[in-house]
């Protein structure tokens, strides 16, 4: 076992902040998901929590 530095890794990707309409943007998502986010959120949110609470659409062939 090998104790890792904080400050010398890499920041996770998950723990990113993200604006919830740069991110809504980005993965063009309607308003109505988010109002839904920003509701839940407000303005910024990580990367995990956004991902885990978007509505997933069907996709049709």
């Amino acid at each position: 076992m090998q104790h890792i530095d904080s400050t010398a890794a890499e920041p996770i990707a998950a723990m990113k902040v993200w604006s919830v309409a740069e991110f809504c943007l980005l993965h063009r998502l309607d308003d109505k998901e988010e109002a839904k986010l920003l509701a839940l959120f407000g303005q910024f949110a990580s990367t995990s929590e956004l991902v885990h609470n978007v509505t997933r659409r069907m996709r049709s062939r």
